[in-house]
């Protein structure tokens, strides 16, 4: 159970947020506190807003109302490339990674950009400390054994895990995720909970998900959406009692 004061001081909070494309509304109003050092899960049916709500608490999108706070401080409307700044990584449900480029590579070039501006004069050591970093991010996501191995050349999992590598190069205080399952086997989507649960004992985690199921075994919190609009949030086991969350499910082929 989240304690009264965890929601008090939360690392992430949206108030009101809407969102409006021409003359359909994509979410409406939603109002949410993430606590710090939880796993949340946003969950709900097919169109009810997730990936626009993911969009706008990761800076993709400004919203057409609302506002949103990270540890008190107002980001709304904040340009996206400045979040690995203040401490937010996200990874997308499409890869975004260098195909021609190895495992490690990709991982580097996230840590170079980090910590500093091109420089053709940067001494030779740097370039191998940053190596090792990557590498031991590589070994957290279970990569370890693909440091030179061509991303084009990675199955569908271990991209979406080499992706998290990517977005744990700033040693972010908060870690979104956008579908991290989506597209994978049985056995991948196990492992990719697996390293989320690893992640989340680390540092704060939202990930949007539409299967039910599969985030009610590891999630500490629970924000479901429906038409735009926030339906239930609150445990596993409160959302789980809870009848418009069953309504809304039932039926929906949920996993």
């Amino acid at each position: 159970m989240v304690s009264s004061s965890a929601i008090e001081q939360p690392i992430l909070r949206a108030e009101g947020l809407g969102m409006r494309f021409g003359g359909f509304t994509a979410l409406n109003g939603v109002s949410v506190a993430f606590p710090e050092g939880q796993l949340t899960a946003i969950i709900g049916p097919n169109g009810a807003g997730k990936s626009t709500f993911f969009n706008l608490l990761s800076g993709a999108f400004a919203p057409s109302a609302g506002r949103i706070f990270f540890r008190g401080r107002d980001i709304t409307g904040t340009p996206q490339h400045r979040f690995a700044r203040l401490g937010i990584a996200k990874s997308f449900q499409i890869t975004n990674v260098f195909p021609q480029l190895t495992a490690l590579e990709n991982v580097r070039f996230a840590i170079q950009c980090m910590s500093q501006r091109f420089n053709i004069w940067t001494p030779r050591h740097r370039y191998t400390e940053m190596s090792a970093r990557a590498a031991e991010l590589l070994e957290m996501v279970g990569l370890d054994r693909h440091y030179h191995r061509l991303t084009m050349n990675l199955a569908h999992g271990e991209q979406r895990a080499l992706e998290i590598a990517v977005a744990l190069a700033c040693d972010p205080a908060l870690l979104l995720l956008d579908e991290p399952t989506a597209g994978m086997s049985p056995e991948e989507t196990t492992a990719m909970m697996g390293l989320i649960t690893r992640l989340a004992s680390e540092r704060t985690v939202i990930l949007v998900e539409h299967k039910m199921k599969l985030v009610m075994g590891i999630s500490n919190r629970l924000i479901v959406l429906h038409h735009g609009e926030l339906l239930a949030e609150g445990t596993p086991e409160e959302v789980r009692a809870n009848d418009e969350v069953r309504r809304v499910y039932l039926g929906q082929g949920n996993h």
